[in-house]
């Protein structure tokens, strides 16, 4: 943990997505627990990519292998976390999804 308030404290895993118009569903592209996972988020950060956590999402999405698309049974979850960042690129003002029913079925 660090003592610096104003830098948050490390997170235990990070999963990256990949997404463009006509894929069949998102992709992991980078996943990792401890260093990796915070050089996930910074590097991400740096890109000007936004970092949702979620750790509920993020420990189904580190049970996806590596180049793999996100199963079924996660569309919904991400489709609404998509929608989100495209509302607030937007200039929409609103609350982060939050994690559903369908966080915690297994992929």
């Amino acid at each position: 943990m660090s003592d610096d308030p104003a830098r948050p404290a490390p997170r235990d895993e990070a999963v990256a997505l990949t997404y463009s118009t006509g894929d069949a569903a998102p992709r992991v592209v980078a996943k990792g627990r401890g260093l990796i996972a915070q050089e996930i988020i910074e590097r991400a950060r740096e890109a000007g990519v936004f970092v949702h956590e979620s750790p509920e999402l993020v420990g189904l999405l580190m049970q996806v292998d590596l180049d793999e698309r996100i199963p079924p049974e996660l569309y919904v979850a991400i489709a609404e976390l998509l929608a989100w960042l495209y509302r607030l690129e937007q200039g929409e003002t609103l609350a982060p999804p939050t994690p559903q029913a369908t966080a915690s079925t297994n992929p």
